[in-house]
């Protein structure tokens, strides 16, 4: 027996949404490769032990968790999951993606010097993270699209019995 709290959307899901719900994936999958990256190396190097990489590690697996729940509930019309990915994620993540690059290059580095002193594990991550931040920017564009916008603003209705 259905009740309103488990009302779901039955009108067609825009491509919009669901791009844009794709594009949340892809960013995460990003995140998830320039964290392996990250661990990869600092083991490597020997600079960190699993141990002290373990509490961050977990942190940015919860985020990439809750992500994809509100990637999921973006695809249902959920609106809140949609303003949550916005804000969150749309505005701070973006943030804590550029603010070290954008801190760089305002100190005087310049993009030729960091492309000409990277190694090829810099130049993947830099290719991850610039993929990383144009998925982002793409799905928080296409989730305020006109189509999106008349797709959350819809009641949501209970499906045929």
């Amino acid at each position: 027996m259905s009740t309103v709290m488990e009302a779901r959307r039955t009108d067609p899901l825009p491509p919009v949404v669901h791009t844009a719900a794709m594009l949340w994936l892809a960013a995460v999958a990003f995140g998830a490769f320039e964290t392996v990256l990250m661990v990869a190396q600092l083991l490597y190097e020997g600079t960190a032990t699993v141990a002290e990489l373990l509490p961050q590690a977990g942190i940015r697996l919860a985020v990439f968790a809750v992500a994809v729940f509100l990637a999921l509930r973006l695809k249902r019309g959920e609106n809140w999951a949609r303003l949550t990915l916005a804000v969150t994620l749309g505005i701070f993540g973006t943030l804590s993606l550029v603010i070290g690059p954008v801190q760089w290059l305002l100190a005087g580095g310049s993009i030729g010097e960091a492309v000409s002193g990277a190694d090829a594990m810099g130049l993947i991550f830099a290719g991850s993270r610039i993929m990383h931040v144009v998925a982002v920017l793409g799905a928080v564009t296409l989730m305020f699209q006109p189509r999106a916008n008349a797709y959350f603003k819809r009641p949501a209705r209970l499906p045929a019995p």
